[in-house]
């Protein structure tokens, strides 16, 4: 069975951003998911570079994705290009919960 990356994004929407309780998938903050046979590549960025639980993040991503069956290896890459801006990445309904209207 080969995995997708929409599989890999649902595997994720639990995740959360502990400090405001909204999930990184939501936020935007998945820039990108690679699968190679059972090896997935996850490029995931933060909503600040000085994120105090960045790596708890990380390792919640990890986890959720090595969970999906025919996966055997999982890598979260830190990526900060290009910055995170709720008013681009959000979705409709995370930018009404922070309060972000255009």
């Amino acid at each position: 069975m080969t995995v997708t990356a929409e599989q890999i994004r649902t595997s994720l929407q639990p995740v959360k951003d502990p400090e405001i309780n909204i999930s990184i998938v939501d936020l935007g903050l998945i820039r990108g998911i690679e699968v190679d046979g059972t090896t997935v590549t996850v490029r995931l960025t933060l909503t600040s570079p000085m994120c105090p639980l960045g790596p708890e993040i990380v390792e919640a991503a990890k986890f959720a994705v090595c969970r999906i069956d025919g996966v055997e290896k999982a890598d979260v890459d830190l990526v900060w290009s290009p910055p995170w801006d709720p008013r681009v990445d959000a979705t409709e309904d995370v930018k009404a919960q922070l309060g972000i209207w255009d």
